[in-house]
């Protein structure tokens, strides 16, 4: 018989009894029945109901195991007695007689239970993260994940890509997020950094002449954390493509998703064809570029009616205002409006304005706070465009169009949660397209990129030439799925003349192309095809499908909110004598006494 094992813990069956086994793994859960000790095994595969009767010759050894000592069992299966089996374990219709006890590891005790899957203090999961492991939905969650990331890579190789790998090691870019740097022994004073994307790298993938390439990449970023971003690190599906127009990608990618939505769904409904929404749309009807197609209202603008001369709610005059539609709010207690009302103060707004509508005399008539400030008519123009009707309320955000509208977005979430109109069980995708090429930067006064300064600009040269910048639409696309940003994409500026057209725009010369972007920059000079491509992050595919609202839920060693890994100690202290083969010096902030 094996030294540790002639069967894991999730295979003793009926087919075994009055057969002799060996298992090794953890004592999940000991009892004491009456003498008799039970003691659930649990290894990666399983678990094992395991007695240890007073007569037994381990019986001794038995008394002496604490939750989650690894041993070594030998014992006879045995078919439990009726009434006592477990239909909801795959070994629940046996257990194990043992006769034999061997201790392979002793435990201290526990910092984290394992039994039970409570919660805990986050830091402390952290740093006894190889326990915290150990748990039944965290250790489901983690082989969930190499579930999903085998799925995408057959899809991905069945639809025609070809798995590549691109340096870790490489020049820091301006991408958005600051760079982890990485010292260089043998050129002193200079500087490795970790990519925050393999952009660069899978551009010049294109230029060098391969069609189709994607990679499950690891990606650097040292920013804060949030529940859907990790800090430091995390890994996308990074996707591109030679000679395709925006349409292609949608095409390639969108059966990818879908049908990897569909296999780890557990019967969720998953869309079928994802609806293409423009940035500016989404932005008025959801108040947000990330909208969450499960909730149905939909945010309409009604600053035109409160532009009105014979509408004196002085509040709202000179501002951006949307209306956000409640259906049967009227039913609901005054407490539901004060609680959105503070709420919004807690967001840093005013509050909600709101009117509720009721039937008078066959016609519709607004009631609440602001309402006396409406006439009639401008009450029926904004009911027909919030789509309410008697029974209905329409609550109101008002301010700056970019802050309007975030709010709107915020209480368009809150408003259909606590209504229940949001739906349940279902994946809603879509694609958001068309975003804006640039913004205006108001605090250097200038034209500068609003996304990806790589993307290319609808019209292409010509509208870089005689549109508006801040009219220029580029061919850049998200793909988001109840309300989290799975990913951002582009049909890439191959081009080097409209490139550095682009970033004229922008204010910067082509000396700023050359030194941040040399390589790509050169390479394009060389005949670089069309291409285009896209980069789900797995992590956030994976958070959605285990149905978890944090993504350290479903990544193996996670830092804590502050980039720390509590586990292993990091960030740390270096030595100096290794800071003195890099040739590095320390300036420390000084320490508030």
């Amino acid at each position: 018989m094996h030294r540790y094992r002639s069967h894991n813990c999730g295979e003793p069956n009926e087919a075994l009894v009055g057969q002799k086994i060996r298992l090794s793994g953890w004592c999940h859960r000991i009892r004491d029945h009456g003498g008799v000790l039970f003691i659930d095994l649990r290894d990666h595969y399983g678990l094992t109901q395991c007695v240890v009767d007073p007569d037994s010759p381990a019986f001794a050894q038995a008394e002496k195991l604490r939750s989650e000592w690894v041993v070594r069992l030998d014992g006879e299966v045995k078919k439990r007695p009726a009434g006592t089996e477990n239909p909801d374990m795959p070994t629940g219709q046996v257990e194990v007689y043992v006769t034999e006890i061997e201790v392979l590891g002793a435990a201290a005790e526990l910092p984290v239970p394992v039994f039970g899957d409570q919660p805990y203090p986050e830091d402390t999961r952290l740093k006894y993260r190889f326990i915290d492991l150990r748990r039944e939905k965290l250790h489901q969650n983690i082989m969930l994940r190499g579930r999903i990331v085998d799925s995408i890579r057959m899809r991905m190789k069945q639809a025609g890509f070809f798995e590549f790998q691109t340096p870790i090691l490489t020049a820091s870019s301006p991408e958005g997020a600051r760079d982890f740097l990485v010292p260089s022994r043998l050129h002193p004073g200079k500087f490795y950094a970790l990519p925050q994307a393999p952009q660069q790298f899978k551009q010049l993938i294109m230029v060098a002449g391969f069609d189709r390439y994607f990679q499950i990449a690891p990606c650097f970023r040292d920013e804060d954390a949030r529940a859907d971003r990790s800090p430091g690190e995390f890994y996308q599906l990074d996707v591109e493509m030679s000679f395709v127009t925006q349409e292609d990608v949608f095409g390639a990618i969108e059966p990818v998703l879908r049908g990897l939505f569909e296999e780890f769904a557990k019967g969720k409904a998953v869309t079928q064809k994802f609806p293409r929404i423009s940035f500016r749309e989404s932005m008025l009807k959801y108040g947000t570029d990330k909208p969450d197609l499960r909730n149905p209202l939909l945010i309409a603008d009604v600053s035109e009616e409160f532009a009105r001369e014979d509408v004196s709610f002085k509040a709202f005059k000179g501002k951006t205002v949307r209306a956000i539609p409640a259906p049967g709010a009227a039913a609901q207690p005054r407490s539901f409006f004060d609680k959105l009302n503070d709420w919004a103060r807690s967001e840093g707004a005013p509050g909600l304005g709101y009117v509720i509508f009721e039937e008078e005399s066959g016609a519709l008539a607004g009631k609440g706070p602001i309402a006396k400030f409406i006439p009639a008519e401008a009450q029926a123009a904004i009911a027909a465009k919030a789509g309410v009707k008697a029974g209905d309320a329409v609550f109101f955000s008002a301010g700056e169009e970019t802050a309007a509208a975030r709010l709107a977005g915020m209480a368009r979430v809150r408003i259909g949660d606590e209504l229940g109109l949001s739906k349940k069980d279902v994946f809603e995708f879509c694609w958001i397209v068309d975003f804006p090429m640039y913004e205006w930067n108001e605090d250097e006064k200038k034209v500068d990129f609003s996304h990806n300064p790589f993307s290319m600009p609808q019209g292409g040269m010509e509208a870089l030439e005689n549109q508006d910048p801040l009219t220029i639409l580029a061919y850049q696309y998200d793909i988001v799925c109840n309300g989290v940003e799975l990913s951002s994409g582009a049909i890439r500026n191959h081009r080097p003349d409209v490139m550095k057209k682009a970033f004229e725009i922008a204010g910067y010369g082509e000396d700023v192309l050359i030194e941040k972007f040399g390589g790509m920059y050169r390479a394009f000079q060389y005949g670089a095809p069309p291409h285009g491509g896209i980069a789900p992050g797995v992590d956030r595919i994976v958070m959605l499908l285990a149905e978890e609202e944090n993504l350290r839920e479903v990544t193996l060693f996670p830092m804590n909110q502050r980039a720390e890994d509590l586990l292993m100690g990091a960030p740390s202290e270096a030595t100096m004598k290794h800071l003195r083969e890099l040739h590095i010096r320390l300036n420390l902030p000084e320490t508030k006494a």
